[in-house]
Order: structure tokens, then sequence, then C-alpha cells
């Protein structure tokens, strides 16, 4: 049942980007997994990045993204609109607060759908190395906290 509800919660969130998979001969029809996905950019703290489809920058465009937390990763942040996340791998810990605060954070495992309101802010991070997919509508910003903690 999960993986049904994992493919299902994926392919409402996706349609290609070039290099992505083709799920059929539907012009616009896309399909990534967790382990296919091509990052766009990878940071030195291990976070990965990637934009799935659509553009992040086009003020009322919807965009659909991944985003990859490193085993120990915490970060303190907010964004400018709402983002809708559905976690494919590991489990995503999410705690909300005006300060970084890994000890409050919740885990929400794979299948998971959670949804962060804009310019909520919240400490994120993840035990196990974590992958999520979310959608936004531009144009996309992430405030982030002066100091972010990343445990090795």
């Amino acid at each position: 049942m999960r993986r049904v509800i994992i493919v299902f919660a994926c392919s409402l969130l996706s349609t290609p980007v070039i290099g992505q998979d083709r799920t059929d001969s539907v012009p616009g029809s896309g399909a990534w997994s967790p382990n296919r996905i091509r990052w766009q950019v990878e940071s030195a703290d291990g976070t990965k990045w990637a934009v799935l489809e659509g553009r992040r920058d086009v003020p009322g465009q919807s965009f659909t993204y991944a985003f990859l937390i490193p085993p120990g990763y915490w970060e303190h942040h907010w964004h400018a609109s709402d983002a809708r996340v559905v976690v494919v791998k590991g489990a995503l810990r999410l705690a909300y607060g005006p300060g970084l605060d890994s000890t409050a954070a919740n885990a929400y495992p794979v299948g998971s759908y959670v949804l962060v309101p804009a310019n909520a802010q919240h400490t994120m991070g993840a035990d196990v190395e974590t992958i999520i997919i979310g959608t936004a509508v531009g144009p996309w910003a992430t405030h982030r906290h002066p100091s972010p903690h990343h445990r090795p």
C-alpha cells in the first residue's frame, strides 16, 4: 500500500525535464524515482537539489523540486510560499519554531505528505539519507537561519 501511495503522489507531482524518464508516449509526462534523480546542485554539506519540472523563478508558476538531506544534517529556514512535500526516501524530521531545534522534530517516514505554510519558520533534518519531492509556486525563496547545523 505504501508503494502505491508513493507512486501515486510522485505521478501527481511530476512532468519531465530533459534527461528524465518518459512514462509513456504522452508529451509532458514523466517519472522520477529516488535513485534516478539528476541532481543539479550538490553542496559541500552533502545536500542536493534539483528542479524536476517548471521554473521556480516565475511568479505564479508551480514547480516541482527534489531535495536530498544527508544523515545528521539540520537547518532552520522558512520559505516565501507554501511547500507541499512527499517523503520518497528515508525519514524527514521537522519542527516548527523561531530557532534551530532538532530535539523537537517529528519524524515523517517514506510516504508521508507534509504541508509547510509560507513563512513558517522550521527546523528540517534527517538521521538517515532522506529525499523529499515538493511542489511550490514561484518566485521561490528560502530564508536560512544564519547558522545552519550539520552533524558529521
